[in-house]
C-alpha cells in the first residue's frame, strides 16, 4: 500500500531501507517515545523490522519528505490490530519535528483506514511527556480518552500515558438539491 500527499510518500519498507530506517528512528528522544523499539536501536533492529512477512491486519510505513530533488526518510506511520481494534501510531526523525509531517501523513493513513480497509474506528495514544504527539493526534480527529499506562519497550517498563479514539464512520450524505 502507498500513498502520496503534496511533500511525502509513504510505503513499505524495503530491506535496502535499513540504513536509512536506522539513522532516522535510532534518537533516544524517538524511541524512548515507542512502545515496541528497542534501545538502542541498531541496523540489526532496522534489518529485522523490515524482514517482518506482510501481514493484512497491520500497516507500517515509512514516511519519505520530498526536500528538493531528493527525498529522504523521515519517520514511520501505521496501524496495527490488537485486542481493542487498530491502533494507530507514527514517529518522526528529530529534524523533522515542526514541519506538520505528522499531520499530513496522518491524515492519508486516515483516509486508508477509513476507504480502502473499510474501517470505522481507531485508538491511539501518547507518552504524557510526550505533549507534541498530543497536538497530532487532536489536529487529526482524535478524542481524548483518559489516563492509562502503556508499556514502554525502550524504557523497560510501564510508563503513564494518555488514550484517544476516533470514529471514521463515514460522514452522512447531504441530499443534492432538485
Amino acid at each position: 500500500m502507498f500513498a502520496r500527499t503534496p511533500r511525502l510518500t509513504l510505503r513499505p519498507g524495503w530491506p535496502e531501507d535499513a540504513p536509512a530506517l536506522a539513522a532516522a528512528i535510532a534518537h533516544e528522544a524517538v524511541v524512548t517515545m515507542l512502545a515496541r523499539a528497542p534501545w538502542p536501536y541498531t541496523e540489526l533492529d532496522a534489518a529485522a523490522f523490515l524482514a517482518l512477512p506482510p501481514d493484512h491486519r497491520n500497516i507500517h510505513l515509512l514516511i519519505h519528505a520530498h526536500e528538493g530533488p531528493r527525498t529522504r526518510l523521515v519517520g514511520g506511520i501505521g496501524l496495527v490490530q490488537d485486542p481493542s481494534g487498530h491502533e494507530f501510531g507514527y514517529w518522526l526523525t528529530p529534524d523533522a519535528w515542526g514541519r506538520g509531517y505528522a499531520t499530513e501523513a496522518g491524515r492519508a493513513v486516515l483516509d486508508i483506514a477509513r476507504h480502502a480497509l473499510g474501517l470505522r474506528h481507531l485508538h491511539a495514544g501518547h507518552f504524557q511527556d510526550n505533549p507534541g504527539s498530543g497536538r497530532v493526534l487532536r489536529k487529526l480527529g482524535f478524542r481524548e480518552t483518559g489516563a492509562e499506562v502503556r508499556a514502554c519497550r525502550a524504557r523497560g517498563g510501564d510508563v503513564p500515558a494518555i488514550g484517544y479514539a476516533l470514529d471514521l464512520a463515514p460522514p452522512q450524505a447531504i441530499p443534492l438539491a432538485a
